[in-house]
């Protein structure tokens, strides 16, 4: 697959991007210059299978969160490593989370490249360059039928979403960034490309997403499974109206205030100088454009339990939990971004924690509730088991069938988290506990489940990035609901309530408040989502003080047996590594840093704020 873009590259350039070489948008911009090939415009666009290629490369492109080849993100860390969900140990040259995020010595200096994002060497401007060069180009394939038309059409709305998620993707890390023009002739434009706005670039995805809607289709077949749809665009939509809507980037007072000139800089990290509701309302206006249409298309629902009598019960929730996420083409995916039909292509994952001690930290796995709801006790004496009225993780199977238990709490933990006694990668028992043969120093007691899983055969299929899944859809339709009508609704808690319900978890208390029905979301994409890279963003887009500062604990424990423990004892224990974060938090987190090389290019790109 590589070889193949290389070459496709050398093929667009000679077509004519070579005609923007001296446009300098960093490494991943339009600056790259590889040989030419002499292909010609009009041979890339002869005919719809042909302009698949260039249409191919834009999807290729999009962001991937799945640790891979395709991206060094964070030093082959994850970003989940810098929220309250997971501890990385990986004490390694350059790695991310450790040498720039805990001790605090992320910079715009340096040379980089393992941050959580570093503009202007990431592969955005790519997808975006691509996808461009699909729509400006499109009207040169052949078309005679009405269908044909309509093919195309429908193509180039897809590099329209593509270009889309491309600038979703930046404006969550920075804020507004440059905007590319549909075309740049070098004779006549003027290489000056300045910063757009936090508002207008949230405005020119917005834009994309509602011209690209119409000519797509709601949903697709098995055979075109991975194409973006109506869905997709408007699912993005929503997205980004209630990330722009929230409070850190919608608010009366700026987000970061020491020393700054916000008359300047803040139109560049938030949507505006005070509070707008309107854009909540056009959040909840965005959520029912997509029910409505779901009304008419069907097609997406949450991958249900295929049986869930007695306790086996437990065990049919988490798979279809897991199917929902790890599994293409489902009825819960709207957005999957696939790089490779390799089935190793996720290992990456596991060496992480083969080679390291890293894992999820015990204040996440203590906020999944018990299996029928009830919260799991703040309290938890974790040392005098003589307390303990429930189980934390497993109990005894009567039956003798699952020789490690019957699992006592929400399932979607142990898709999450290797818990102490439970199967992980290969077949046998993880390594989570501090007498195991393979236990390494730092652990915190846990490791990580998601695209792991327990078995080798569970991995036996082509992988890919669930970037948008039905599930967030809900959440974010009853979160807009929410907050544009000052508290929930029928609606909103229907949308709650299916989420968990798919796990077996009960309905949410139906006398709640704004404030608690918030909270209840919050926490609900907390347990929903973890490893998909959604805890970062809202943790930052929701200002959640307490997760940055509040120091991680982790789980010691010992078990009956160095490779194959059922039985356990415990005590808690701080994690390691300490994060500077503790004690001297700094909202400047909340956007990374203009790498100063990439200001200093004079294009027009600005330092976000608190970066010096």
């Amino acid at each position: 697959m590589r070889k193949y873009i290389i070459i496709l590259t050398l093929i667009l350039v000679a077509a004519g991007l070579a005609s923007c070489e001296s446009l300098k948008l960093g490494d991943a911009g339009l600056s790259r210059a590889p040989e030419t090939s002499g292909a010609s415009i009009d041979t890339l666009f002869a005919t719809i299978k042909d302009s698949d290629k260039v249409l191919a490369t834009a999807y290729w492109y999009l962001p991937y969160g799945v640790l891979s080849s395709f991206d060094s993100k964070m030093g082959s860390d994850i970003l989940e490593s810098i929220t309250d969900h997971f501890i990385s140990n990986k004490h390694s040259d350059d790695n991310g989370p450790n040498d720039l995020y805990y001790n605090g010595g992320l910079s715009a200096y340096g040379k980089g490249g393992n941050e959580a994002y570093r503009f202007g060497s990431e592969k955005d401007y790519y997808c975006i360059r691509y996808a461009l060069f699909y729509q400006e180009n499109a009207h040169r394939i052949p078309v005679e039928t009405d269908a044909e038309k309509a093919a195309v059409a429908r193509k180039v709305a897809e590099a329209k979403v593509c270009e889309a998620i491309a600038y979703a993707n930046m404006v969550r890390y920075v804020g507004g960034v440059p905007i590319m023009p549909k075309a740049i002739d070098l004779e006549k434009d003027k290489l000056e490309f300045p910063r757009a706005t936090f508002k207008e670039t949230i405005e020119h995805i917005v834009d994309l997403c509602d011209a690209a809607a119409p000519d797509l289709p709601w949903y697709v077949p098995s055979e075109e499974d991975g194409r973006l749809t109506r869905a997709a665009a408007i699912g993005l939509k929503l997205r980004m109206l209630c990330f722009a809507a929230s409070p850190t980037f919608n608010s009366n007072t700026p987000w970061y205030t020491t020393g700054e000139d916000w008359d300047s800089m803040g139109k560049y990290v938030r949507y505006g100088d005070h509070y707008m509701p309107e854009l909540w309302t056009r959040a909840k206006a965005a959520a029912d454009e997509f029910m409505d249409q779901w009304a008419l298309g069907g097609w997406y629902r949450l991958v249900q339990a295929s049986d869930v009598t007695a306790e086996a019960g437990k065990n049919a929730y988490r798979l279809a939990y897991r199917k929902g996420y790890f599994d293409r083409g489902t009825t819960e995916s709207i957005i999957s971004v696939r790089k490779s039909n390799d089935t190793d292509y996720h290992d990456k994952h596991i060496d992480l924690q083969d080679d390291f001690g890293c894992g999820p930290s015990l204040d996440w796995v203590n906020r999944f509730p018990y299996a029928d709801g009830r919260p799991f006790p703040e309290d938890f004496d974790w040392e005098d088991q003589t307390t303990w009225t429930r189980q934390p993780f497993f109990k005894p199977d009567p039956t003798g069938v699952n020789k490690v238990g019957i699992e006592t709490r929400d399932p979607r933990l142990y898709e999450n988290a290797c818990v102490p006694g439970d199967i992980w990668k290969n077949g046998k028992v993880g390594k989570t506990y501090d007498n195991h043969e393979h236990h390494q120093e730092g652990c915190p007691g846990f490791l990580m489940m998601k695209f792991v899983l327990q078995q080798d055969s569970d991995r036996n299929k082509p992988p890919h990035w669930p970037l948008m899944r039905f599930a967030e859809v809900l959440l974010n339709a009853a979160e807009a609901y929410n907050e544009a009508d000052g508290g929930p609704s029928v609606k909103a808690y229907g949308w709650v309530n299916a989420v968990r319900n798919r796990v077996g978890l009960p309905n949410l208390a139906d006398d709640m408040d704004q404030l608690q029905f918030r909270d209840a979301i919050i926490l609900e994409r907390d347990l929903e989502f973890g490893f998909e890279e959604v805890r970062w963003f809202d943790m930052v887009r929701w200002g959640l003080t307490e997760a940055f500062t509040t120091p991680l604990k982790a789980l010691s424990s010992k078990g009956d047996h160095k490779s194959n423990a059922t039985v356990f004892t415990f005590k808690v224990k701080d994690a390691y590594p300490p994060r500077l974060w503790y004690t001297k938090w700094d909202t400047k987190w909340y956007l990374s840093p203009i790498p100063n090389s990439e200001v200093s290019k004079g294009y027009g790109m600005t330092q976000n704020p608190g970066w010096k």
